[in-house]
Order: C-alpha cells, then structure tokens, then sequence
C-alpha cells in the first residue's frame, strides 16, 4: 500500500496512525470575537525575524512604528477595542526596537533589544502607562550592533541574555547593570536564536553559519555543536524541550521548511526530521513543557501547526493546522498561568495584523466542567528559584512549580516582595527618597494596599518630572533655533 503514496501522503499517513491515541488531537483554535481584539495599532515594520509581541496574564506587549526612534506598547489585558492613537508608549530607544521579552519573576518588568546596540529594561506601572516612558530602569551597553534577541533566565531572578549582529552574546545581571559573562569567539556570524534550557543551566542557538551549538554559559564552553542542522540558506530557530533535547526549524537545500528533533548527547544524527512546505516565512516555534506540545507560526503565514513530541517514532506527531485569512506579522504567547483552565484553554496565542492583534484561543474539548488534571499538571510561577548571584557561582535551580486548581492568582504581596529584594526599583527608591520623607514617616507601617498606591503615584509623579524636563529641553532647543533664524 505505501508503494502507491507519494512521500508526503505517507508523512501524513504516519503521523496520522501515531497521533490516534494522543489527548490533543482534537485541539482546536478559535479567535476571539472582534471586540476583544485590540485595533488601530500601527505594528513595527521593521525587518527582523522576531515575534514583535510579547504577553503575561496582565499585559500585552506590542513593538509598534515609531518615527525617529523605536517604542512599544503597553496595555492591560482588558484593553481591548480601538486603541486612540495618542495611547502612551515606551519609547525610550534612538532606534528601531526589534525585540521584547517579559520578565518571568515580576509581570511589570519588561525588556527591550534595540536597533541603537543597547538593551533596556522597564518597570511598568500596575494598572499600565498613563504617560509614555523614555526612561528606562536601566540601561545595559556593551553591543557594537543592533541588538536583535533578548530573554530571560527561565529561574534566577534578574539574568537577562541578549545577543547582538556583532555575533556576542552577553549575559547581564539586570540588578547590578553589569554584564557578568560575555560569549564573543563562539559564532563567526549572526546568530538567529537563543534560548535557555528548563533550569537555565545551558543555552541552545541557531546561526547564520548553519550550526546549531549547546553551550553551557558559565564555564564559557560549547558541550555540542551540529553543522548543517538544516542545509538551507534561511534562517533557523532552535529550542530547548523540557526534558534536554532541542528542536529546531529551517529549511533544506531546496528551500523546504523543515523541523528536526536533536539529542545534545548524541547529535550528530537527527532523532528525525520533517519537511513541510515552500514557504519562505521563518517558522517561529511555540513550545509548551507541560503537554509537550510545539506551535509553529510562520511570519507571513496565516495558519498555526501544532505538533506532540513523545519518545516513541515518529517522535513529533502532527496534530492540526489552525488557519485563518490574513497572514501573521507576528505572535505572543501566553505563559500557562495566564490561561483559562475552566475553558480547558490550553494555549493563547496573540496574533499581530497590519493594523491590529488578535488573541486566538487553542481549546481541547471536553464534556465535563471540573478542573481536567490531566491537561494541567503543575506548572511554572512566577517565584525565581534562585538569586542572579547564585546562578553565577554555579548554583542550579528548576522551575518552581505552581497547580492551576482554581485558576492562577497573582499573590497579594507578589510585587511588593520582589520590589523590596529587587535592585530594579533601587533608582526609584532613591528618588523618592528625597521627595516624600513626610510620606514615609507619617506612615511607618503603611499596609500593602496604600504602600502599593504610594509606590504608583511616585512612579507616575516620576515619570510627569521627566516629561516636563524633556518638554523644557525641547522648548530651549527650538528657541536657540529661532535665535540662530533670527541672527
């Protein structure tokens, strides 16, 4: 029988006869009703391969168009419909920014990767921007190139990796400022992807030179390397499983798209390899550790693939294509604790349009309405496993997992601990310092619910200040200007 099917019809065929007994075969994807989409928003057009957006269970990140600079916006999950045209940015970069990584230990820290070689990391207040930002927490420099990947250490507080087009990668203690290990002979060219593995003990990328490399950051050496990962000039993408091996997506010698499966131990032969398509849309991918499940969105595609990874051949079972009419600019993906578990909602993604973003709901079926365990084992919160000091010096730590049981809820003290361990609100504190000793004294044991507001309303008067300043900059700017027309 498979002599009379072609090679692809027999790829379906086998991924179909594997996939009959897997939970998420009948996963289906539904975007969301028109109103709860978020339109008008001019989206960067700015030629990089990365995802453009970036989501957590309060806000959505967007890089957006911005005339003599680069910015990105900000806003509140429930802030759905139109959004005016005068709505606050973060728009604190001299050039385009090309990538924006949300921190996974504090949902109001928020990193971005620039076009100008710096990257910068933002505080953002509780309840969103009320005025754009152009001050940055910090600002970390060292790149002599744009800098085009940022991302988070998956569990140590305040290790951020960054990888420029000057081929480095640096790895920064965000608290400090400083960049604590720098990675520069590694990669002869640019690097397309970097990603940590589940206990950020090791990174995986992908390069322009065709390798993709296993590198444990901290003693600065590469454990596995694999030339010609996929033969194809275009670029790869390469990411970590949960369980140590890494998956990666390119294109072959005939400009195929193809995923492939590596163990790191032994990688010199593939544990498998799938060609899909001709597109030439960089096949962005998705994964989520709990259900070993990987998304792939193509930029420029219209559709999402997703596909199961297990131990058994084929190894990546196919399980369905979602499909829609307008190709995608770009995608953010929701971590598990944003999602909603009564739904049996078990991915969200953020679709980005010319004009707008539109959250698209992945869903398993199923008839009963009690809490399903099965689709939502533990997962990872928000609670850094370790100090960045810690990390430095050797230590190891996994995730630390919370249960969905009754739907995730941000704890009460979750921010202000991290503000009070966190060196990243060390700047504001200063400040305010200066401007509300009555404050802090009239108050001595403020609860958290009036500590909280104080801690905004600061910030806000902050960032009024900096306004007016650069306003007044602005206006003696102009004015020498009309003197000099005058003369």
């Amino acid at each position: 029988m498979s002599e009379s099917l072609t090679g692809s019809e027999r790829q379906e065929d086998m991924f179909r006869r594997v996939v009959r007994q897997s939970k998420f075969r009948h996963v289906f994807g539904q975007a969301v009703k028109n109103d709860q989409c978020y339109d008008d928003i001019r989206v960067s057009r700015v030629t990089w391969d990365s995802a453009f957006c970036a989501v957590n269970p309060k806000f959505v990140a967007i890089i957006v168009e911005a005339s003599g600079g680069g910015a990105f916006m900000v806003l509140p999950l429930q802030k759905s419909g139109r959004i005016d045209k005068a709505y606050p940015t973060v728009c604190g970069h001299t050039g385009p920014v090309l990538d924006i990584d949300w921190c996974p230990h504090n949902d109001q820290v928020i990193a971005s990767g620039s076009e100008d070689c710096t990257v910068m990391v933002w505080q953002i207040p509780e309840n969103g921007l009320v005025t754009s930002m152009s001050e940055p927490v910090v600002v970390l420099e060292g790149h002599s190139k744009r800098v085009g990947i940022i991302t988070w250490h998956p569990t140590a507080r305040n290790i951020l990796l960054s990888a420029g087009c000057d081929n480095v990668i640096f790895i920064w203690n965000v608290g400090t400022g400083e960049s604590m290990i720098t990675l520069e002979d590694m990669h002869p060219d640019i690097i397309f992807s970097a990603c940590w593995n589940r206990n950020g003990s090791l990174i995986c990328t992908a390069c322009k030179d065709k390798r993709i490399r296993v590198i444990d950051p901290r003693k600065e050496e590469i454990i596995a390397e694999k030339d010609k990962a996929h033969e194809g000039a275009r670029p790869m993408r390469a990411i970590f499983l949960s369980d140590g091996k890494v998956f990666t997506t390119g294109f072959s010698r005939m400009s195929e798209r193809q995923l492939a499966l590596w163990d790191p131990n032994n990688i010199d032969e593939a544990i498998s390899v799938h060609e899909m398509d001709t597109s030439n849309g960089v096949l962005l991918p998705f994964y989520d550790p709990d259900t070993n499940v990987v998304y792939l969105c193509g930029k420029g595609d219209s559709s999402i693939r997703y596909f199961e990874i297990t131990d058994e051949a084929p190894y990546v079972h196919y399980l369905s294509t979602f499909t829609t009419k307008e190709p995608q600019r770009g995608m953010g993906y929701m971590p598990k604790r944003g999602l909603d578990v009564n739904k049996c909602e078990i991915a969200r993604f953020y679709k980005l349009h010319e004009r707008k973003c539109e959250p698209i709901i992945m869903t398993v079926p199923r008839k009963s309405d009690l809490f399903q365990d099965d689709l939502y084992p533990d997962t990872a919160g928000p609670e850094a496993a370790l100090e960045a000091e810690d990390w430095f010096e050797g230590k190891n730590g996994d995730p630390i997992p919370i249960s969905l049981k009754h739907g995730y809820v941000p704890g009460k003290n979750r921010d202000l601990k991290v503000v009070k361990k966190n060196i990243l609100d060390n700047k504001m504190s200063k400040n305010t310092e200066n401007t509300a000793p009555a404050i802090k004294t009239a108050t001595s044991t403020p609860s958290i619910k009036s500590e909280a507001k104080q801690d905004e309303l600061l910030k806000e008067m902050k960032s009024l200040r900096e306004l007016v300043s650069s306003q007044e900059k602005r206006i003696a700017k102009l004015e020498e200007q009309l003197s000099k027309m005058d003369i």
